[in-house]
């Protein structure tokens, strides 16, 4: 699931979500607005079962997929667009 708060000035807080145990290991979001770095955005438990993690991105377009534990890739069904090159949020 992607969440979309607007913030002061043109940023967008987006956060990105996954049930805990769906993948099990750590996740990470990785996209063009971190260059596709694992580990640089790895989502964190919350207390009502979920992981997220947040980032804050200018207007445009970001591609993006999560990479689990034994390189395993996994797309967001809630992204605007989704194709066989993973998803992409549009702000």
């Amino acid at each position: 699931m992607i969440k979309r708060n607007k913030l002061f000035g043109t940023k967008t807080r987006v956060t990105f979500c996954l049930p805990k145990d769906a993948p099990a290991g750590s996740v990470s979001v990785v996209g063009c607005f971190n260059q596709w770095e694992p580990g640089r955005h790895e989502l964190v438990p919350r207390k009502d079962g979920t992981r997220t993690v947040t980032v804050k991105l200018e207007p445009g377009r970001y591609r993006f997929r999560y990479l689990a534990t034994g390189g395993v890739w996994l797309d967001d069904e809630h992204a605007d667009r989704v194709d066989h090159e993973g998803g992409e949020i549009i702000l």
